[in-house]
């Protein structure tokens, strides 16, 4: 027995939201800086699209990672070699 407990806190959710939202803050930044400088400046419609597209495409991955890494950070979940594939 491990005894993890499969019941999130109460605040989890509003934690890996508050870490989703730092992840999509980053990406916008990321776009913005590589736009800025590969593209020359685009218009304002550019970015927006740009980064709309990106955030779109990767909020399942954001998701994902972000109630992960709440659960490593807070919640006292490891990773164990042993028991992969298992």
């Amino acid at each position: 027995m491990c005894r993890q407990t499969y019941e999130p806190e109460p605040g989890f959710y509003y934690g890996a939201m508050y870490i989703s939202s730092g992840f999509s803050t980053a990406i916008l930044l990321a776009i913005g800086f590589l736009l800025y400088y590969l593209a020359g400046d685009p218009p304002l419609w550019v970015y927006i699209t740009a980064v709309g597209a990106v955030v779109l495409a990767v909020t399942p991955l954001l998701f994902r990672y972000s109630r992960a890494l709440m659960l490593y950070a807070f919640g006292g979940t490891g990773f164990d070699p042993r028991f992969v594939g298992r």
